[in-house]
């Protein structure tokens, strides 16, 4: 009943979410972060189970530098091919005040979009189906679950980046298209997310890709805009 409370929470953030205005997104985030955690430590799990323990930090920061170097050299050899160059003009960055900006890459994202993801679904929801059922049914559920956490924003992917439309268009079909593979991805890249979780036996790479992926991004795509 517990993960079935975790995921009632994670839904109604969902639906009465985005009816709040832009200003509630990080308290709303923050706020539902920390009522996960009180359920599972309801549920009885411990800090290292939820990949929070200071024993794995240590190694946690190393991965996490790795992949932020990572992440970044992948943009960066992207903004300099002119055939990958297009993914990068995305209507959602380039209209961004440099104040927003600022915002968007070192708050909203940090602390509101990646805080309650990794939070929810590779710590709380993969640390309790692990304890229950194992780690294949914990990677494979909570997955699937952060596929389907973005089936909303990718529903307008096709009118905001350039390259999603050029390859999709903007029918109800390329859109219906879009969302579908935005959503696998998405739980393909849940699954990643695991592993470094898994292996690391910290959350500290996976926010750290998280982070590096959703700001770095956004920053780039802003850049290229005005370019």
């Amino acid at each position: 009943m517990r993960i079935i409370l975790v995921i009632a929470v994670l839904a109604a953030v969902q639906v009465w979410g985005n009816r709040l205005a832009a200003d509630w997104y990080v308290p709303l985030c923050a706020a539902t972060a920390a009522v996960l955690l009180l359920i599972a430590r309801w549920d009885g799990l411990t800090w290292a189970d939820l990949g929070l323990g200071a024993a794995f930090a240590r190694r946690g920061l190393r991965w996490g530098v790795v992949l932020v170097g990572a992440v970044l050299v992948v943009y960066l050899l992207g903004l300099a091919m002119p055939f990958t160059r297009e993914a990068f003009l995305d209507e959602r960055a380039a209209g961004l005040t440099p104040e927003q900006l600022v915002f968007r890459v070192l708050v909203r994202v940090p602390l509101g979009t990646v805080l309650l993801e990794e939070i929810a679904f590779r710590g709380v929801l993969w640390a309790m189906v692990e304890r229950r059922w194992g780690t294949t049914w914990a990677t494979a559920s909570s997955s699937v679950l952060f596929g389907l956490w973005h089936v909303q924003p990718a529903r307008g992917l096709t009118r905001a980046n350039a390259a999603a439309e050029a390859v999709f268009g903007t029918s109800r079909t390329g859109v219906a298209l879009s969302v579908t593979l935005a959503v696998l991805g998405t739980a393909v890249a849940g699954v990643f997310f695991c592993e470094l979780r898994r292996r690391s036996g910290s959350l500290i790479p996976p926010v750290a890709l998280h982070c590096a992926l959703n700001s770095a991004g956004y920053a780039l795509a802003w850049a290229v805009a005005r370019w």
